[in-house]
């Protein structure tokens, strides 16, 4: 039993942590609208930029990922973590 609890805290630790990267993301970049709070909106981008395409002929596979993290994405995963320890 305690196997099963164990791998049921992981998944809502994850799922907690996921909703607080863009919920945070989200604000950032709505916050950046605002003088006195668009410190929240900086952040950067990376990933793969410009996608990845694989053509076969008849499938075409197109690749690609991009992270963009912001100061209120960072605060939300925080915030997420202090969350989960309450629980």
């Amino acid at each position: 039993m305690a196997v099963n609890n164990t791998r049921k805290n992981n998944w809502v630790l994850i799922v907690i942590l996921l909703c607080g990267i863009v919920l945070g993301g989200y604000l950032g970049t709505l916050a950046s609208r605002v003088s006195f709070l668009s410190w929240l909106g900086y952040g950067n981008t990376f990933g793969l930029t410009s996608p990845v395409v694989l053509d076969l002929g008849i499938l075409v596979f197109t690749f690609g990922l991009t992270i963009t993290i912001n100061i209120a994405s960072i605060i939300g995963l925080i915030i997420g973590i202090i969350v989960y320890r309450l629980i």
